[in-house]
């Protein structure tokens, strides 16, 4: 490939991503969209205007690096270890109910084991980014519910990381049984405990070594090397390169530099990760997905997105606490968002989901993250303050069909 072909990829990716993000944005979805549609339209299924290089996919991989690295930066290791059990149980069930049901799917339709797993890993996935969102734009996330989803998505995307990593192992061994599933489970728990326990102690030293450091760019570029080698001896364990990522996130968000450290990263993060999710888009082959060509993957496309909604309402059923309403739990545990488009990335690459498949995978992935701000918005709304000042009517009911105490009423909406 020719270093100008190359420019002139990087040129089209990044333009065409930022504007139709900047378009998500401004109908109140999230930019990750606007990147996917992005690569959907100059990828070879449409435009053909470009079309994934060795170089343009090491760029992808790097940037969902940064991505996970990102993700454990914003994660707060004591508040993920003091979820409560109200949130683990939320995310347990956010994460049993989909993949069985995902798996049940795919072996009914008479895929093989491992692919069937796959889409049912693909299935667990909750975006807490696009969720905590929502509940900022409604100045809810003190809410009782908020928090209890917020915590729920956090152990949701960890168990979601560890089972990432075991399918991904289970398909370069190229089978699923029980004892392998045992093993590779008890290898990324303990990497992830061990690199976090020896990572906590060393840190904070090493943080405040490097921040004596005259040099530009110190700060950042140690970070990354510090991800990078925790992703390259995930990877020499068996382990997906975004487990050492994440973990190296989570190690650094519990220095004092942590601030500076997420500061700094932005800018790499908006240069690389729009380059994955717009080869994530360049993947899908829209043709496959004609409802009037006689192709099954427009149904399964429908089926999956089916059942990754009512997989994730079912997780409103695991509150037990009082005064909190179980819909928007539900409805706030539904979009995959970018979660669920590493897993199925992961599973294309590795060669275990064919394209056919990814892109129904995909089309579900962008529909639940359609789908879910709308809705808990106009569940929130229902409750909001009465003229009188009192609190309003709900028009919705729980998931059992019992009504809960309403709201107190939040603060305006920001803006």
């Amino acid at each position: 490939m020719e270093f100008r072909e190359l420019l002139l990829g990087l040129l089209l990716v990044w333009l065409v991503a930022k504007a139709a993000g900047e378009g998500m944005e401004r109908i109140g979805q999230t930019a990750v969209l606007g990147e996917l549609l992005a690569g959907v339209l100059i990828g070879p299924g449409v435009l053909g205007l470009v079309h994934e290089s060795d170089v343009l996919h090491a760029l992808a991989e790097f940037g969902v690096l940064i991505l996970l690295f990102e993700v454990g930066l914003e994660s707060d290791l004591d508040e993920l270890l003091e979820a409560g059990l109200q949130a683990t149980l939320v995310a347990i069930v956010g994460v049993i109910v989909p993949f069985a049901a995902g798996y049940a799917l795919m072996h009914w339709l008479g895929h093989p084991p491992l692919v069937a797993t796959f889409v049912g890993a693909t299935l667990t996935a909750t975006s807490v980014g696009i969720t905590a969102r929502v509940l900022t734009d409604l100045g809810r996330l003190g809410d009782a519910g908020a928090n209890v989803v917020l915590g729920a998505a956090v152990v949701d995307d960890v168990l979601g990381l560890v089972i990432l990593a075991v399918v991904t192992a289970a398909a370069q061994i190229g089978s699923v049984s029980p004892g392998s599933v045992m093993l590779l489970t008890g290898k990324a728990v303990v990497f992830l405990v061990v690199a976090i326990l020896l990572g906590v102690r060393l840190a904070p030293t090493v943080v405040g070594w490097i921040s004596r450091m005259r040099v530009r760019g110190s700060l950042v570029v140690y970070a990354v090397v510090f991800a990078l080698a925790l992703a390259v001896v995930a990877d020499l364990i068996g382990l997906a390169t975004i487990i050492g990522a994440f973990a190296a996130g989570l190690i650094l968000a519990k220095t004092e530099r942590r601030a500076h450290i997420e500061e700094r990263i932005r800018p790499v993060a908006d240069l690389f990760v729009p380059i994955f999710f717009v080869t994530v888009g360049m993947k899908v082959e829209p043709t496959m997905l004609d409802p009037f060509s006689g192709n099954a993957q427009f149904g399964l496309a429908m089926g999956l997105t089916g059942l990754a909604v009512a997989s994730k309402l079912a997780t409103g059923l695991a509150v037990y606490r009082k005064g909190i309403r179980r819909w928007p739990v539900g409805v706030g545990m539904v979009p995959r968002g970018e979660v669920g488009l590493i897993f199925a990335g992961t599973g294309l690459a590795v060669g275990v989901i064919a394209a056919d498949l990814y892109s129904a995978l995909v089309v579900a992935v962008m529909l639940t993250t359609f789908v879910a701000p709308p809705w808990l918005k106009a569940l929130y709304r229902t409750r909001e303050e009465a003229p009188d000042g009192r609190a309003g009517p709900s028009r919705s009911s729980d998931v059992d069909g019992t009504q809960q105490p309403p709201l107190a009423p939040g603060p305006p909406r920001p803006g």
